[in-house]
């Protein structure tokens, strides 16, 4: 008997549902050049309004939004501080460097710094030094396993920030994950960033998109950057109308998604070593033991069995959940796993 295809490599590899698409097919459109086109403006307001910012800008990447954030908080030359292992470092090919002029400086491990780490990090006023003008936090951290930072440390973060001026920017690709799992809605999440980017094509199932939020003059010079790096679509409402779907009816079910990986993760630990109290949100990082298949031959492996995920080491993999895997294909994905370490 054959089985469909689990794929945990990410929560990006989801697939419209149909009522999605139902909303998609008859959603009313316009220019969005223009700013004429009403459920993209639609899209914009009610993510601004969840966030609790005066405006949002639909992109259509992730990395895009994070991009345009470093823009138009830096000038070429200056520093950014960031988490190890951080999106806007390791996954947007380059793009800093290239758009922006930046370098990055990693603080603390595991994704995460505090704020002694912040004021280590700041460069003294000397002509020697870049400026340190921007610090970026990634909620949840992707490659810290999806990782939640503590609300007491984001605050006590944002308090350093201003002590030296910098501006701030959130990466909360999976803010709405960090709100699930938490219970704290997304806006306290938010509040304090001068920036925030959220994306819609990951937990919340949307094929296509991100939003930059912020303040209304920052968002009004996003925009002119979004045109310069050709991210500036027309009738885009067919793809807006999938991302209110998503926010209207995929928001609250992020926590099935967060106890399968719960349950994936305890299933694994019996073969691999899995650090269970990491695992926070939707995302499961195992190390593979000895004896076992390095992490791109289990991949391999895996592939031939009908499990699909990521190495993102020697010999570490990374399984993400999402509304296309249920319990079931979790546990399948599981024993199939482990049976390939074998």
């Amino acid at each position: 008997m054959s089985h469909a295809v689990v794929d945990l490599r990410s929560d990006t590899v989801t697939r419209p549902t149909s009522a999605m698409r139902d909303a998609m097919a008859h959603a009313e459109v316009g220019d969005d050049v223009y700013g004429e086109d009403p459920t993209v403006n639609r899209l914009q307001a009610t993510v601004a309004d969840l966030l609790g910012v005066e405006a949002a800008l639909y992109v259509p990447s992730g990395s895009m939004a994070n991009q345009i954030a470093i823009k138009i908080h830096t000038q070429p030359g200056d520093d950014v501080l960031i988490g190890e292992g951080s999106h806007n470092w390791l996954y947007e090919s380059g793009a800093a460097a290239v758009i922006s002029g930046v370098q990055f400086t990693i603080c603390g491990e595991g994704g995460l710094y505090d704020a002694d780490q912040l004021h280590a990090a700041i460069k003294p006023d000397n002509h020697h030094f870049a400026p340190t003008r921007l610090a970026c936090v990634e909620n949840t951290h992707n490659r810290g396993g999806g990782r939640i930072w503590p609300r007491a440390q984001v605050a006590a973060l944002l308090e350093a920030a201003a002590t030296h001026r910098l501006a701030t920017h959130l990466d909360g690709a999976r803010l709405w994950n960090a709100s699930a799992a938490t219970g704290v809605p997304v806006d306290e999440l938010a509040r304090g960033f001068g920036t925030v980017s959220v994306c819609l094509s990951k937990g919340l199932g949307a094929p296509v998109g991100s939003l930059l939020c912020g303040p209304r003059d920052l968002i009004h010079r996003a925009h002119r950057m979004r045109k310069l790096l050709g991210g500036g679509m027309r009738q885009a409402g067919i793809l807006a109308a999938a991302g209110l779907h998503a926010l209207a009816h995929h928001r609250t079910r992020l926590v099935e998604d967060h106890a399968n990986a719960r349950h994936l993760a305890e299933r694994l630990a019996t073969g691999l070593h899995v650090d269970l109290a990491s695992v926070e949100s939707n995302i499961v990082l195992a190390d593979l033991p000895d004896g076992a298949p390095g992490a791109d031959e289990l991949v391999t492996r895996a592939r031939a069995r009908g499990v699909l995920v990521n190495a993102i080491g020697p010999r570490r993999i990374r399984l993400v959940t999402h509304l296309d895997v249920d319990r079931t294909a979790c546990e399948r994905g599981a024993d199939e796993l482990l049976a390939a370490c074998g």
